[in-house]
């Protein structure tokens, strides 16, 4: 059973996944700023290490007590905030990775990424764009690394349960909504699948309107 590492898991899309892999009983190491904002996360039995990934020391703590053979997940995203981690977080987190060793990384980002920026409507770029922009960098970034990397890039986030209907894609336009719960399911399909290494999806779920 695979050690989960999770970067950004205090609430949102890292909390839902670290929430998926402890209901399986897989150890979570989880990275958060703030401990005291994580109590959801520390009942679910996740070991919580504060931290901040602008902080190269502080990925360094954690990753000592990560195996090489872990699974590592990040979500770290930081819209409209004063110290953005999106790009800078993400570049250390990978350099560090690859210090170390450990080689299985999924980052997630999110629609309007890399070459599916021209997609992403004008409204969202006004709203979104910077934060779209930086994680673009942190998947260019990643893609020239020695990692076996996966990127997932999620339509519109919204609560709920798993519904085994989200759908990866590639190489075409999408949008849409899909689950916290379900993206952390298809996470999971992806670690399982060695197809997925060094691969760009996008997920949605078109049971979902909004």
């Amino acid at each position: 059973m695979n050690t989960i590492v999770v970067f950004g898991a205090s609430r949102g899309l890292g909390l839902a996944i670290a929430k998926y892999y402890r209901s399986m009983d897989n150890p979570v190491i989880a990275m958060v700023r703030d401990p005291s904002a994580a109590q959801e996360l520390i009942e679910t039995g996740a070991s919580v290490v504060k931290g901040d990934a602008l902080n190269t020391e502080d990925i360094e703590a954690v990753l000592a007590k990560t195996p090489k053979e872990a699974w590592v997940i990040s979500t770290m995203g930081s819209f409209k905030t004063s110290q953005p981690v999106d790009y800078l977080g993400h570049r250390n987190l990978i350099d560090a990775l690859e210090g170390k060793g450990i080689k299985r990384f999924l980052m997630v980002t999110s629609l309007g990424c890399g070459d599916s920026w021209a997609t992403l409507p004008e409204r969202a770029k006004a709203v979104f764009g910077q934060a779209v922009r930086e994680k673009g960098l942190a998947e260019s970034w990643l893609q020239s690394s020695r990692l076996d990397f996966t990127i997932l890039r999620p339509g519109g986030l919204k609560d709920g349960d798993i519904t085994e209907h989200g759908e990866l894609s590639q190489g075409r336009e999408v949008h849409g909504l899909i689950t916290r719960s379900e993206v952390a399911r298809l996470t999971f399909e992806l670690f399982n699948d060695d197809a997925s290494i060094h691969q760009i999806y996008a997920c949605v779920d078109p049971t979902l309107s909004y």
